[in-house]
């Protein structure tokens, strides 16, 4: 890795990933309670992690996902994927309030799409986007 992408990561967790990460551990807890909602829990832990640490790494979506992707996307946007998109737009607020936080405030809004629909999508380095 970097060290450009080493400092944006930290400076990244110092000022929102560490804070967004923790929502989506917290829904991802409440989802394996759930019992039923245990695949949500899993993919909002793994999207926890590329929250921590983003720089370097994307989305891109899966090409086997099927209609059940669809439909499990559907229920998180319900029941946990707006409060987290929502979480994005409000810690972005202040990152554009100052000159540095600007291209944070940028990423934060990146990640309202994955926050809404997690299901289907795959975390890859960078430099693998454009083989998948």
């Amino acid at each position: 890795m970097s060290a450009v992408k080493f400092i944006l990561n930290v400076i990244w967790l110092v000022f929102c990933g560490i804070w967004m990460a923790l929502a989506y551990v917290l829904a991802g807890i409440i989802c394996c309670v759930l019992i039923i909602t245990i695949p949500f829990g899993i993919a909002s832990f793994r999207i926890a992690g590329f929250i921590l640490w983003p720089f370097g790494r994307t989305t891109v979506e899966r090409r086997d996902a099927g209609a059940a992707s669809c439909v499990g996307n559907v229920i998180w946007f319900v029941f946990a994927g707006w409060w987290l998109a929502l979480g994005h737009l409000i810690t972005s607020i202040p990152l554009f309030l100052s000159i540095i936080g600007i291209p944070f405030g940028w990423a934060n809004l990146k990640m309202i799409p994955v926050s809404l629909m997690p299901l289907g999508r795959e975390i890859v380095p960078t430099d693998q986007e454009w083989g998948a």
